[in-house]
């Protein structure tokens, strides 16, 4: 299968990948090997999701080559200081049975530990040869600005919240001016934009699920998407949009269903996000 993959910063991403959030288990490493089965090489998981070792489980199962794929987890917010960031990613490498990893992030900002700590010990993660690439997640524009300018080692993602519900131009836009990719997490909306005229026309149109559509969306505007699905005959489905390309009119159809309350994930130890 033909798949795209996005540019940033010497990174080298497959635009589609399988999220892992509550995928535990027997599940996950299930999911994990039919993912790769399916032509997925780009698979995501985090600390906070308790499944590295599932994941690392399938991944074996799979007989995938470690060069084949793309890894991706998170340090939780509680563990991004000076002193915990890399104890955190060297656990993360055990339990994924891996030497490294291929994408290292900070999961989510904590106001309580100053970011220039935070970026610091995260750069030397990569210098540390923990991890091949590093980045951050749930950063707003300001944050994205302050990160770049603090880091000393390049950093290539910036994986946030998106799907056609949320307006996220203008986080998108700030991101890619410093060269980073977009990791589009949540893409499909969890469940929010079943039957939306424009995706259902679209699906129909083309003979695609709506599922599909939504990431073709993702893909055609350069991003990365990383859907997450428990059941193997979706995952599959999840993977196959390289084969079909949305008109401009569909593509701005998508776009224009997006609305002030359209975020889906919004804890309380969130940022302050930046208006649409």
């Amino acid at each position: 299968m033909q798949q795209l993959v996005v540019s940033a910063n010497g990174a080298e991403i497959p635009a589609i990948g399988l999220g892992t959030w509550s995928l535990n288990d027997d599940v996950g490493a299930e999911c994990v090997a039919a993912a790769i089965e399916a032509g997925y090489r780009h698979i995501d998981t985090a600390i906070w999701y308790k499944n590295e070792e599932a994941v690392g489980r399938g991944l074996r199962a799979s007989g995938a080559r470690r060069d084949d794929y793309f890894l991706t987890t998170k340090v939780p917010p509680e563990s991004i200081g000076a002193n915990n960031l890399i104890p955190a990613a060297e656990g993360s490498l055990l339990r994924l049975g891996v030497d490294q990893v291929d994408l290292l992030l900070i999961h989510w900002p904590n106001k309580d530990i100053p970011l220039k700590e935070s970026i610091a010990a995260l750069c030397k993660a990569k210098r540390d040869g923990l991890t091949r690439h590093i980045g951050i997640s749930n950063f707003t524009m300001a944050m994205v600005d302050e990160a770049v300018k603090l880091a000393t080692e390049p950093l290539v993602v910036n994986q946030c919240e998106n799907h056609p519900l949320l307006d996220q131009s203008k986080l998108i836009a700030k991101t890619r001016s410093h060269g980073l990719a977009f990791v589009s997490y949540t893409p499909l909306g969890r469940g929010v934009l079943a039957g939306k005229g424009p995706i259902a026309d679209a699906a129909t149109a083309h003979g695609k699920t709506e599922s599909q559509i939504v990431l073709r969306w993702h893909v055609q505007q350069g991003l990365v998407a990383i859907p997450r699905s428990s059941n193997p005959g979706r995952i599959r489905e999840n993977i196959g949009v390289f084969d079909f390309v949305l008109s401009d009119a569909e593509m701005a159809a998508i776009t224009a269903l997006k609305r002030p309350d359209g975020r889906v994930v919004n804890p309380a130890f969130a940022p302050a996000w930046d208006a649409a």
